[in-house]
C-alpha cells in the first residue's frame, strides 16, 4: 500500500550505511516514523526531502506494517534557519518539543501550522529569535491544554489585574493585592507582557507573531513562557540547553 502525504522533518536518525529513519509530522496521519533506504548516499533521489526541518511531499510505502519513504519532493527547505546556527539550535529546539507533544498517529493540524509558522518567523520576519521562540512555547501550551487564564485576576475578577502576577504552576492571573490567594509561586508581570501573552493565546495563528515589545517586556515574555512550559511539562529539552549555549 501507498499514500502520499506532506511532512515535516521533525527527527533524523542515521541507521546503518546510508539509511535514516525519520520522525514526519503530518497533516493528514499525525506523528509518524518512516525508514528512507539509502538516503544518504550520493545522488539519492530522495536525500534533500530527508533533512531535518525539511517540508516535503512524500510517497510512503507500508511495508510490514512499517512505513518506508519510496519518493520524495522538496516543498520548502529553510534554508535561511539551516544556515544560520543560532537560528537552526533554536529550529531544533521547536522540532524536539513538537515531536515530544504530538501523539502517533493522531493528526494535530493546529500544532504542525504552529511548528512551519514559527520556522517561517526565524526564517522571513524581522522579530528577535526570543520573542518567536515565546511564542512557540506559550501557543504550543494552548494546544497541548496547559493554555493560562489571563482573562482576568483569578481572585476578584479584575479584567485589568493592577501590577499582575503570574502563578506559574496555577496558570492564572492575580492582582498585586490578590496574588497570596494563589497557593503556588507566582511571578511578576509588566502590563505590556500581559498584553503579549493575551495576544499570543487569543490571536489568529496567523498574527500571533505581530506584536512589539520594549526590551524589558521581551526579556520578559521570554523567560516567564519558557518557565510556563518547564513547570507544566515538568521536564527539561537538550535542544535548548544547547540554543543557550549557541547564542551567548
Amino acid at each position: 500500500m501507498k499514500t502520499v502525504t506532506r511532512a515535516l522533518v521533525v527527527r533524523a536518525v542515521d541507521y546503518k550505511d546510508s539509511d535514516k529513519i525519520l520522525t514526519l509530522l503530518t497533516p493528514d496521519m499525525g506523528k509518524l516514523s518512516a525508514g528512507a533506504r539509502g538516503c544518504r548516499k550520493k545522488g539519492s533521489a530522495i536525500a534533500a526531502a530527508c533533512q531535518l526541518l525539511c517540508w516535503s511531499e512524500l510517497v510512503l510505502s507500508d511495508r510490514g506494517g512499517k512505513w518506508s519513504v519510496s519518493e520524495a519532493s522538496t516543498l520548502r527547505e529553510f534554508l535561511g534557519v539551516c544556515r544560520d546556527l543560532d537560528k537552526l539550535a533554536l529550529a531544533c529546539y521547536f522540532a524536539e518539543m513538537a515531536e515530544v507533544l504530538s501523539v502517533e498517529g493522531m493528526p494535530s493540524p493546529g500544532l504542525l501550522s504552529l511548528t512551519l509558522n514559527s520556522l517561517h518567523a526565524l526564517e522571513r520576519l524581522d522579530r528577535p529569535p526570543e520573542q518567536i521562540k515565546a511564542v512557540f512555547e506559550l501557543r504550543l501550551m494552548c494546544l497541548a491544554g496547559y493554555e493560562p487564564d489571563l482573562s482576568c485576576c483569578a481572585r476578584c475578577g479584575a479584567p485589568e489585574p493592577v501590577e499582575p502576577w503570574l502563578s506559574l504552576r496555577g496558570g492564572a492571573v492575580y492582582c498585586a493585592q490578590c496574588r497570596g490567594a494563589s497557593s503556588s509561586a507566582v511571578t511578576p508581570l509588566l502590563p505590556e507582557t500581559l498584553a503579549a501573552m493575551r495576544h499570543v493565546v487569543n490571536a489568529d495563528p496567523k498574527k500571533i507573531f505581530s506584536f512589539t515589545l520594549g526590551d524589558a517586556g521581551r526579556r520578559q515574555l521570554a523567560r516567564v513562557c519558557e518557565e510556563y512550559t518547564a513547570m507544566q511539562l515538568e521536564r527539561g529539552f537538550a535542544s535548548l540547553d544547547y540554543w543557550k549555549k549557541v547564542k551567548d
